[in-house]
């Protein structure tokens, strides 16, 4: 199988993942991407920030929508080591993000391809176009390890 080199921008979303499992949560990264610049990056942090909505995704687009000066993020790309969940699904469709790529598929939690499949739905007024599977093989592998060292 030939792998290719994984963008940049899944390159930086997965050294964000990485900064979450150092710090104790569960590695996901997310990039704000705006003609080829970062505009913002985030890792998971609701168990350091006490805040149950303290996802990459959430962090990353409120990062992104206050460095732009904008709640709509239009013209962004948002990469991102996880499916999203139905939560960032919904920031992601208010957020007006272009095209989202995602690595790693969550057939548990995720609201893309599996679950809630949240642009799926006619009550969800924007629909991102949809990437999946890179930089899964590194994500996944990421989030098996974390998962792995906390179950002993």
């Amino acid at each position: 199988m030939t792998r290719w080199p994984l963008p940049d921008p899944m390159q930086a979303a997965l050294a964000q993942a990485q900064l979450a499992a150092d710090a104790g949560e569960v590695p996901v990264g997310a990039v704000v991407m705006r003609d080829g610049e970062v505009i913002a990056s985030a890792h998971n942090a609701p168990r350091t920030l006490a805040d149950p909505t303290a996802h990459a995704e959430v962090l990353a687009l409120r990062a992104a929508a206050k460095a732009l000066g904008q709640e709509r993020l239009e013209g962004c790309d948002l990469w991102v080591t996880l499916e999203p969940c139905a939560m960032c699904a919904g920031a992601i469709a208010h957020a007006r993000i272009g095209r989202l790529y995602y690595g790693a598929a969550d057939p548990k939690g995720g609201a893309v391809a599996h679950g809630a499949r949240v642009f799926d739905h006619p009550q969800c007024h924007h629909r991102p176009e949809v990437y999946s599977g890179m930089g899964e093989e590194e994500a996944a592998k990421m989030l098996r390890e974390f998962f792995s060292e906390r179950r002993g």
